[in-house]
């Protein structure tokens, strides 16, 4: 059995009389530790499998396991548990506490855990040894996304979800974050899955899957994945 297992999901909005198909009996299953790219347009479906996959949303029918746990069930009350305890999200915009230094920003996330990971440690991990006191607005882009990163580790999720997390970024930024990131899954066999419309990304997964029209059209498996610093684009 797969860690992730995504059967025959169906998601509809309903906006007035409109009916809109986000997911259209969408099939892909991940295994454990690995990383994963999903890629395909905007409005392809990919932010509506993460939110699934993060508890964020619900299927209107199919199946959702992760870990064996099907979330697909789960009520509203299960759901909250499963997000502050489960899932560590990274987003294109940071959304730290501007008030909060770096490291208040990872400890704020600690609290809500059953058994989180030492901010400070996690923090020296990503490279922030020497910014853990300094406010978001004293921090550059990628290093506020790094820490960002460390937040959600630090609650230290089965799943670590990324939707576009270099969307904000430049190139070089960019590619350290994707190293981290790459890192992260490798050495804290971590399962970790990121959306992004480049495809130029994908030799860096274990698993590569396209979205199209509401549907997962394309699983790649790679025995090879490439090392980030190797990748252009």
């Amino acid at each position: 059995m797969a860690y992730i297992e995504f059967k025959d999901v169906v998601k509809e909005y309903k906006m007035g009389e409109v009916v809109i198909k986000a997911l259209d009996s969408t099939n892909f299953e991940v295994e454990k530790g690995e990383l994963v790219v999903i890629v395909g347009p905007s409005g392809a479906g990919k932010t509506t499998a993460l939110n699934i996959l993060g508890g964020m949303d619900t299927v209107t029918s199919g199946t959702v396991k992760i870990d064996k746990k099907e979330i697909s069930k789960l009520k509203e009350k299960e759901l909250i548990k499963y997000r502050r305890e489960d899932i560590g999200f990274v987003f294109q915009f940071y959304n730290l506490v501007q008030n909060l230094t770096a490291v208040e920003n990872v400890e704020l996330a600690t609290q809500i855990c059953r058994r989180p990971l030492e901010p400070k440690t996690i923090l020296k991990k990503v490279g922030l040894e020497n910014r853990m006191n300094n406010f978001p607005s004293q921090l550059s882009g990628g290093e506020q996304q790094r820490v960002a990163i460390a937040r959600a580790i630090a609650k230290n999720p089965k799943l670590l979800l990324c939707d576009e997390p270099t969307g904000a970024l430049d190139y070089k930024t960019g590619k350290q974050i994707l190293q981290l990131l790459q890192d992260t899954c490798r050495k804290e066999k971590m399962t970790v899955l990121i959306i992004t419309h480049n495809t130029s990304l994908t030799p860096m997964a274990d698993r590569v899957i396209h979205f199209k029209n509401g549907t997962a059209y394309d699983i790649i498996k790679n025995e090879h994945p490439t090392p980030i610093e190797e990748i252009e684009w």
